[in-house]
């Protein structure tokens, strides 16, 4: 190739080159900007016009070559390819797409070598079209520990918060906490946002500030600008809280309102209001009082208004002989409550041992036990991720149909339809097999299969249901159904629905049913705890999670369970 000098105006564009989209008018304004610093770095490449003529095409650079003219440079330094040059639409697209932009630490690093060089940061944002805010922000890696900066290069770096937080702490402290959070051989990512929490310091904003320079000068406060901090907000910050807070109470003293009185925050930056002061939201009445407080979260001033209530007019009290007397009510003493908040967690404890002693002992008919288990899943200390609506994230709303069987006088009084209706209404919102947070498990399966809920499932001869079935899967269904396969996926599918059109197609693996080993293997794991109980042993037994155990792997099990179910 040849260097040589050329007006960006005589070279012709390329029609066949890869980037045929334009370019955002931003980048363009930024490239165009660079150009007039520095002029074009990278001298585009450019070939004779295979048409002929002695006018030139360009290869590589049409935006160089663009920006160049927007930026009313007479002369642009090009490199002449070679006619003999295979310059192919494969290297056209890989001079275009393969670029990777240099990462923010060798960016600070070239920066800091431009520092070096006598480049001044606004003569570095001139030539680069970079905010001069960006170019200092970029510079604020250099606060950061070296170990650090080459977890970064490698491609590890923190978010914007988290790296402002970092820059802002002492070497020394990074060093402490690179110790802990530094990255492991089984964890090569950092978790940054523990190391800055680590490093976090509390701030005092300058926009909280009411003070003035005066105050400022006397406490020693002095300003850190947070290069991180939007553009357009004063992003000045101090970690001297103590310093703050002091200018903060010396001005609000100084600069108390009339009719404003100062009062306290708790440790929440709530207003502590004077005793029986009431908070007033609406519009301040005339009598009504200001109380200034600093807000110890972020220092800054604020206001609350708040009224007093209205001092009683003595009652005076005329005697026998007109001598008048002034009598002051009292406050009636308050009363004691029957039952102390000791005695109503006695009372609790005692309630609740006398209900699980009549749940192991008293008689209780089949009708009367369902109904009571019923009433159990509705109680407030139990949560049912439900199936029964479209919302996910819902929950089982059992009370609504529990309520059925409580009659007028408040007493449990049901008849067996209305009792059944109810339990089942309760089984539905209960049980779910959905593939997310509502789904029961197994139990669901096995108790699915007890009351035949196969053979409600609808047909899955479906083209939306089986595109989701791989090619072997659906030339398996397509066999066993003897339907011939076809070449194309989407024809076998097709001919699958024909064939069913008529008919109901259920995938084996989508039966409710489940494998008899694997109810034996899960009721084997909950029923370990059975041969601990002797005869006279009343709490049923529990696993170590606190879950019920259950057999249903002997007589009286499964068996029994599809049999009350049916």
């Amino acid at each position: 190739m040849e260097l040589m000098t050329v007006d960006p105006r005589s070279l012709k564009d390329n029609p066949d080159r890869a980037r045929q989209s334009k370019s955002s008018p931003q980048s363009d304004a930024l490239l165009c900007a660079s150009i007039k610093a520095i002029g074009v770095v990278q001298p585009p490449v450019i070939k004779l016009d295979p048409e002929g003529g002695n006018s030139y095409i360009i290869v590589f650079g049409h935006r160089r070559a663009a920006q160049a003219v927007a930026a009313e440079l007479a002369e642009i330094p090009v490199l002449v390819a070679d006619p003999s040059d295979d310059l192919g639409a494969m290297q056209s697209f890989a001079e275009n797409i393969a670029r990777e932009p240099l990462n923010p630490v060798d960016q600070w690093r070239a920066i800091e070598r431009l520092v070096a060089l006598g480049w001044t940061e606004e003569s570095i944002a001139l030539a680069l079209a970079l905010p001069a805010r960006q170019i200092r922000k970029l510079r604020l890696l250099a606060n950061i520990l070296p170990a650090m900066l080459d977890q970064m290069a490698r491609g590890d770096m923190p978010n914007e918060q988290q790296l402002r937080t970092i820059a802002a702490a002492g070497q020394d402290e990074q060093a402490e906490v690179w110790k802990k959070y530094k990255p492991k051989k089984q964890e090569p990512q950092v978790s940054w946002w523990e190391l800055a929490r680590a490093l976090t310091r509390t701030r005092m904003l300058a926009k909280h500030a009411s003070f003035g320079e005066e105050l400022e000068q006397a406490y020693g406060i002095t300003w850190v600008e947070d290069l991180f901090a939007p553009a357009d907000e004063d992003g000045r910050y101090t970690t001297d809280v103590e310093a703050f807070l002091g200018a903060q109470q010396e001005w609000l003293s100084n600069n108390l309102p009339k009719r404003g009185a100062l009062i306290e925050a708790n440790e929440y930056g709530q207003a502590k209001l004077p005793a029986k002061a009431q908070q007033v939201y609406g519009k301040p009445g005339k009598g009504d009082l200001t109380g200034w407080y600093i807000n110890a979260r972020d220092g800054s001033v604020q206001s609350v208004v708040y009224r007093m209530p209205e001092a009683k007019k003595p009652k005076v009290v005329k005697g026998a002989d007109g001598v008048e007397t002034v009598v002051e009510d009292l406050e009636a003493p308050k009363v004691r409550p029957d039952v102390t908040q000791k005695g109503l967690d006695m009372i609790g404890d005692l309630r609740t041992d006398a209900l699980h002693e009549a749940l192991a002992r008293a008689p209780i008919e089949d009708d009367m036990l369902t109904a009571l288990l019923v009433l159990a899943l509705t109680g407030q200390n139990v949560t049912i991720a439900s199936g029964a609506s479209d919302n996910p994230y819902g929950h089982a709303k059992c009370a609504p149909h529990a309520v059925r069987l409580i009659d007028k006088d408040g007493k449990l009084s049901f008849d067996r339809e209305t009792l059944g209706q109810v339990a089942r209404s309760v089984l539905i919102e209960a049980l779910s097999l959905r593939r997310n947070r509502s789904d029961s498990g197994l139990v669901a399966r096995i108790a699915g299969e007890a009351i035949g809920a196969d053979q409600f499932l609808p047909s899955m001869a479906s083209e939306e249901f089986l595109s989701c079935l791989s090619r072997n899967a659906l030339e398996a269904v397509a066999e066993t159904a003897g339907v011939p396969g076809r070449i194309k996926v989407k024809d076998t599918r097709a001919a699958v629905v024909e064939h069913f059109a008529g008919d109901r197609l259920v995938l084996p693996a989508a039966v409710i049913a489940p494998d008899a080993a694997e109810v034996r293997a899960w009721a084997s794991r909950f029923s370990a705890t059975t041969s601990d109980l002797g005869e006279d042993d009343e709490t049923p037994p529990v696993t170590e999670d606190g879950d019920p155990a259950s057999d249903l792997s002997g007589a009286g099990g499964a068996d029994d369970f599809r049999e009350a179910a049916e």
